[in-house]
């Protein structure tokens, strides 16, 4: 008999999935939030039968429950952990762990596809096409390789479980994984995916005009409130808003804060770290402590919304050889242009900014940073052109 405790996500699900292929009724799942895996460990301990064999994927245990665990696997309980967030590198001084954030090649993982290879190799499932399909779409979501390979179907498969119960997804998945020979979404799901697409754009760019800018300990975060969709906001909101080193979303009812990056030399699992969290280097999150919520909300509350650059501009455009024009909140204006192939400058004010920058994008950054200025419209482009006529 064997018993999974793993994680009620995409990728902790697809354990579970994997787990009832390979064992079927010899095996009973749990899904567990971060917080309540201990508790069911705790449990198994006290109540479990030895010969039932522990897997646990997807997630870690504390110090006194990793004690014991190592206690129970000394005295000859079954026992394998299985994960793949950097925090839980110090399981594999256990014989009972196995933790990978990098393959050989150099391919991020995620539980599903570990647990996967632990099963073809100990001869516990019959790999097959479709199987392997599917773990790929899990991992290539769980690890944001989806965005980077612009893999929508791995997008789908998250929009689809959260779109329906876990046990829904478990049977449709399963069914799907034994008798077909590849993977693939149905009539009736496509139908509903590509509205629940229709609802998710809407959300965002409601979301979009709420979003601030706040410079929180050494790096500036956008911050926002919102209970669905956070991969997906979190991934516009950086792509819109490049200046900012990632985005903190806020969700005031599950008392959590999400976190996400863009940017390969953010790693988020280290800022959701300092509150008690943790994840991956660009999707991780953490409760909200008394110290976050003071960071995220009460810090930032008095601030107001980012003002979007103007979007359907014909004369005031970035990297433009008249340069661009940037205002601030107070309504102040910035032009900036390049000035000769290396270096471009900020005019304020009849004045130039002592900085000069080599790209664009790196004078751009420093204006949204420094002073959330935005592109202005064409006709305050156009009105700060003529009075620069009048001067001369």
């Amino acid at each position: 008999m064997y018993k999974l405790l793993t994680h009620n996500d995409l990728d902790g699900v697809g354990c579970g999935i994997l787990a009832k292929l390979a064992f079927e009724k010899q095996v009973q799942v749990r899904y567990n939030s971060v917080s309540s895996l201990n508790y069911e460990v705790e449990w198994f301990l006290e109540n479990g039968d030895k010969k039932t064999f522990l897997l646990i994927t997807d997630l870690s245990v504390n110090d006194d429950n990793k004690t014991r665990l190592h206690e129970f696997h000394l005295s000859g309980g079954k026992l394998q952990l299985i994960d793949h967030h950097k925090t839980a590198l110090h399981f594999n001084e256990y014989d009972w762990g196995h933790v990978v954030v990098e393959d050989e090649e150099g391919k991020l993982t995620s539980a599903t596809s570990l647990f996967y290879e632990y099963l073809i190799k100990h001869k516990l499932i019959e790999p097959s096409q479709a199987i392997a399909e599917f773990v790929e779409l899990v991992r290539q979501y769980d690890t944001w390789e989806w965005e980077k390979n612009d893999n929508q179907e791995a997008r789908r498969l998250n929009a689809l479980f959260f779109l329906i119960s876990i046990e829904e997804f478990e049977e449709k998945m399963i069914s799907r994984l034994q008798y077909h020979d590849r993977f693939f979404f149905d009539e009736f799901e496509e139908k509903i995916l590509d509205m629940e697409d229709d609802k998710i754009s809407r959300y965002i760019r409601r979301k979009r005009r709420e979003l601030i800018q706040a410079k929180i300990n050494q790096s500036f975060a956008g911050v926002v409130y919102a209970e669905s969709y956070h991969s997906e906001l979190g991934n516009e909101l950086g792509k819109e808003n490049p200046h900012l080193d990632y985005i903190a979303i806020l969700n005031i009812g599950g008392k959590r804060i999400g976190f996400r990056t863009i940017h390969d030399h953010i790693d988020v699992s280290e800022i959701a770290g300092q509150y008690g969290g943790g994840g991956h280097a660009k999707a991780s999150g953490c409760q909200m402590t008394e110290d976050a919520y003071k960071k995220f909300v009460t810090e930032t509350f008095h601030l107001t919304p980012l003002r979007e650059d103007a979007k359907r501009n014909r004369y005031n455009v970035k990297e433009s050889s008249f340069g661009a024009l940037y205002e601030d909140p107070s309504g102040s204006t910035f032009l900036l242009h390049c000035l000769n192939e290396e270096k471009w400058v900020i005019h304020h004010e009849d004045k130039v900014f002592e900085n000069t920058f080599l790209s664009f994008q790196e004078g751009e950054r420093f204006l949204k940073r420094q002073y959330e200025a935005a592109l202005a419209k064409d006709d305050v482009f156009v009105d700060y052109l003529k009075a620069l006529i009048r001067k001369k």
